[in-house]
């Protein structure tokens, strides 16, 4: 979101004025009136900080956890732990952005062009594919549950890593316009430093329109539609099944996807709201500019809270997950106790089922 610099009104009544031989009045374009750069309330930007920093100390360890517990389980992974693995990472590297966001709430942006477009680069990519990679899951689970015969060769171990190095590239590519991000000031009198994007080539406003317009169909309407669809499905086979083991791992999912949605819906609307506006499809005036622009702020802080919610589900909603924690942390008290290295294979596979999370 872009924030400009505030003009005194007094100029336009002195143009708007006949005794200056002006034979038509001067009309004010809305669209070119600047408005006034405002401050949050000091007290919002404390509460926003320090959330940001409870944030960031759940995000860290809880996702080096989850990793930790789907990449040391001897048993085979299914394609669904493949993708939860590669979510915990992308929820990992969008908490490493968060200090930088705290700080920027309490002083403005404070480290130069070279991070801002490197911060920004960094959240763009993992805002990208931790839906994707949600929307993978769904589409492994419609695929074990619905078509459980027809899904062997695709559910391969190789194919699950092409399709997260795929994503990976997908995510990479849909961000790189954030290196057009940099360090500006709001108003010329003004020592506060905002990290924005700054299109320099061609029209501006038509290139954030068509960024919006892939953001909020690849990051967000896209993967939402393919998660909806695969999980109705899904859900409805398994309301005609009985006895169906397997309704623990798609209750973990779900919640995921409705944590998801919880965290990142508010953003999404305000950034709706926000390229309507640009695109003149909103009436423009400066109060509604920066009600939007405040609403920008307070639902990105919401949505980084994201990034440190899907340990804490994993570990109070999936029991899969909890056994293999509860071996795993014995098997290595047990070797601290024994001094032995590991327990054998087939005792680390007592748990039940395939896979380690779902």
């Amino acid at each position: 979101m872009s924030i400009v610099h505030y003009i005194d009104d007094d100029f336009f009544d002195e143009l708007n004025d006949t005794s200056h031989n002006n034979d038509t009045p001067y009309i004010v374009n809305p669209h070119s009136i600047a408005c006034e750069f405002k401050l949050l309330d000091p007290a919002v930007g404390v509460v926003i900080c320090l959330l940001l920093i409870a944030i960031f100390i759940l995000a860290i360890p809880g996702n080096v956890l989850v990793g930790w517990v789907i990449r040391t389980s001897q048993q085979a992974l299914t394609p669904s732990d493949i993708y939860l693995f590669h979510l915990t990472i992308a929820d990992g590297l969008m908490a490493l952005t968060i200090p930088f966001s705290a700080v920027a709430v309490i002083r403005g942006w404070l480290f130069g062009n070279f991070m801002c477009k490197l911060v920004s680069l960094i959240f763009d990519t993992n805002f990208y594919t931790s839906i994707l990679f949600l929307a993978c899951i769904s589409i492994d689970r419609y695929l074990v549950i619905v078509h459980a015969s027809e899904s062997f060769k695709s559910r391969q171990r190789m194919c699950s890593q092409m399709l997260c190095a795929g994503v990976w590239a997908l995510g990479c590519a849909l961000a790189l316009p954030a290196l057009f991000s940099d360090a500006t000031r709001p108003s010329n009198d003004s020592d506060w430093m905002l990290c924005n994007d700054n299109f320099d080539i061609g029209n501006a406003s038509k290139w954030r329109i068509a960024i919006r317009g892939f953001r909020h169909i690849f990051g967000f309407l896209l993967p939402l539609g393919v998660m909806v669809t695969c999980y109705s499905i899904t859900i409805a086979r398994l309301l005609r099944t009985r006895g169906f083991q397997k309704h623990r791992a798609m209750k973990v999912i779900i919640i995921v996807v409705v944590v998801f949605l919880f965290c990142w819906l508010p953003y999404h609307l305000s950034m709706i709201v926000d390229t309507l506006l640009r695109a003149d499809l909103i009436s423009y005036d400066c109060a509604r500019r920066t009600s939007v622009s405040i609403a920008l702020g307070v639902t990105n802080s919401l949505a980084l809270l994201h990034s440190c919610i899907n340990p804490v589900l994993y570990a109070f909603v999936g029991e899969k997950f909890r056994k293999k924690m509860r071996m795993l942390l014995q098997r290595k008290m047990t070797q601290e106790r024994m001094s032995v290295p590991k327990y054998s294979r087939s005792t680390s596979q007592t748990s039940e089922g395939n896979g380690t999370v779902l």
